[in-house]
């Protein structure tokens, strides 16, 4: 009698940076890595994070802070934090911050809850990468169509902000008082210097005058309109 032995299984190989894969084949390498481990698939190339130092942890608190405090007072938006969203077949990057409009808005939520389509507005802080972050993962999130493109460089301390006008990611500068008010999400106000100077409370309290203008309680209401 000869004994069969059983079938070994395949382990399931590691993903590297600069790996080339389908976003199916992405996945499934994703699922097989242990907890904590960042990887993004950028134009059909695997990135993988370097560990997380101060540089990038200390301004990407702030930056959530600011984005969660306008969450908070505008119902029908949702903020999330290194959030996988499936933009296209060759993209699946894993933003730092975002912003999406949950009702009516360019993504929605999969039914094993991953992101699909481009969120309105999305944030990277860019340290080790920034060439990345201003490269290929820039032209990913404007060819996809999200609407506004948030890069803070923390070695240069340098915030640029991009919004999509005729298929093209536009740079927009601060106004006089070095505020830049976003026209995607109204009321959502940024103080950049107080930002770049971690200022906090002086970049809440502008965030606080956004969210008492007028423009914002009738997006409040527009929102409110479409459940």
């Amino acid at each position: 009698m000869v004994l069969q032995q059983p079938p070994r299984s395949i382990p399931v190989p590691a993903l590297e940076s600069g790996d080339r894969l389908t976003r199916a084949e992405f996945e499934r390498r994703y699922a097989a890595t242990p907890e904590k481990f960042k990887a993004e698939l950028i134009e059909g190339i695997v990135y993988v994070a370097s560990p997380v130092r101060a540089f990038h942890g200390v301004p990407h608190a702030d930056l959530v802070t600011w984005l969660g405090v306008y969450r908070t007072a505008t119902p029908g938006v949702s903020a999330a934090d290194n959030t996988t969203a499936r933009l296209d077949l060759d993209n699946e990057p894993q933003p730092d911050a975002l912003l999406r409009i949950q009702i009516g808005g360019t993504s929605t939520i999969s039914d094993d809850g991953y992101i699909e389509g481009a969120p309105e507005l999305v944030a990277e802080i860019a340290t080790s990468s920034a060439t990345i972050d201003l490269g290929a993962k820039k032209n990913a999130y404007r060819r996809n169509g999200v609407q506004e493109y948030l890069v803070w460089q923390t070695f240069e301390n340098r915030l640029s902000w991009f919004r999509l006008q005729a298929e093209e990611f536009v740079l927009i500068e601060p106004d006089a008082g070095g505020i830049i008010r976003s026209s995607t999400f109204p009321g959502l106000w940024l103080a950049v210097p107080a930002l770049l100077d971690g200022s906090m409370m002086e970049m809440l309290n502008v965030l606080q005058l956004g969210i008492a203008d007028g423009a914002h309680q009738a997006f409040i209401q527009e929102l409110a309109g479409r459940s």
